[in-house]
């Protein structure tokens, strides 16, 4: 549900965000011009989750690069009643563009940006339907789909698993997606891997409750590997590196699959990861600062939604994986992404995206 990232090109940007400083009016050695801020908040993860905050921040700081007269800056949220005191405390600092990151922050988002109706502000994985409120999307089912076909395919026993932090459509749609991928490997192949941790149909499974509390993951991981599975997916954040360390440990026992951002990127657990299902925030959040400090209008609706085709999610490469994944499997995983991007496949979930 959270991200974090440094890899596709594609056409996505967003905000910046300086940490701990106060947006400037100068521009030393620019061009002179009044600094546009740009401001983050992140949910409870904090910034360094090794997953959507962090890749929220990085889009910040990417933007930055692209344009120095962009000034940056973030505060962390350590509770939710942080969110709509953080959010207020940005407008009274007249940051030009206030990035909230995370479908928790919706309702906060939303009273602040109703609040002041004159401010822009943004949104990672929301879409509260207010006019000054550019949403930002991704429809991880469909890299999801990708990442469950392949799972079973790699998997040893028989059996894979994944788990959420908590039960909101951002965490839920990547379960789906991973849900049905076995289930069409399943059908392709003839074969019965079973998925632990998930029903998509009922929309019950495994959660740990928390976003950043690692002991809680590995804990819920440790009871699907006690069950049989030997991938995880892990879609909770900060408390998944408790399932990805617990993997790298196992020696091979098991591996897992990561969210987000590409795990090789960032987390310390790379051998243990198969692959990440992408979520492209950066280059969302990028995208969208630049834009909006170049003075064009952003658009609540439709906002941007992240998909195969216009490469706001995807499969991460398959680093230490690589020599390990059959050709074949590979070949078929690629044919996956382009039948979905071509709508020959049709991936759904009751969590995808709202463009109203």
């Amino acid at each position: 549900m959270r991200i974090a990232s440094a890899f596709v090109a594609g056409g996505l940007v967003l905000g910046a965000a300086a940490c701990g400083e106060a947006p400037k009016d100068d521009n030393a050695g620019g061009t002179g011009a009044k600094k546009y801020s740009a401001c983050m908040v992140t949910d409870v993860g904090g910034i360094d989750d090794k997953s959507f905050n962090t890749s929220a921040w990085a889009g910040l700081q990417e933007a930055k690069k692209a344009n120095d007269n962009i000034d940056i800056k973030y505060v962390a949220s350590k509770a939710e009643a942080d969110y709509e005191v953080n959010l207020t405390g940005f407008v009274n600092q007249k940051c030009d563009f206030i990035l909230a990151v995370g479908g928790l922050m919706s309702d906060a988002t939303k009273k602040a940006a109703e609040a002041n109706p004159k401010q822009q502000f943004g949104i990672v994985d929301a879409n509260p339907g207010v006019d000054n409120i550019y949403p930002m999307q991704f429809d991880t089912a469909q890299a999801a789909f990708q990442a469950g076909y392949l799972a079973a395919g790699m998997s040893k026993n028989g059996k894979v698993g994944t788990y959420g932090a908590i039960p909101i459509p951002p965490v839920t749609i990547f379960m789906d997606g991973f849900a049905d991928g076995v289930a069409y490997y399943n059908q392709a192949k003839g074969k019965s891997v079973q998925l632990l941790g998930w029903d998509k149909a009922t929309q019950k499974g495994s959660f740990s409750n928390s976003f950043d509390k690692q002991d809680d993951g590995k804990k819920v991981s440790d009871a699907l590997v006690a069950q049989g599975a030997d991938i995880i997916m892990p879609v909770a954040g900060g408390a998944g590196l408790g399932t990805t360390a617990a993997a790298q440990a196992s020696g091979g026992k098991y591996s897992a699959i990561w969210v987000d951002s590409d795990g090789c990127e960032s987390t310390p657990n790379c051998p243990a990861l198969l692959t990440t299902v992408v979520k492209n925030i950066r280059d969302a959040v990028k995208e969208a600062v630049l834009k909006a400090a170049g003075g064009e209008q952003l658009p609540a609706t439709p906002g941007f939604v992240g998909t195969l085709a216009n490469n706001g999610v995807s499969l991460a490469p398959y680093h230490d994986f690589d020599s390990k994944v059959p050709a074949e499997l590979k070949g078929e995983v690629d044919k996956i992404k382009a039948d979905i991007a071509a709508g020959t496949i049709k991936v759904t979930s009751k969590a995808q995206p709202t463009t109203e």
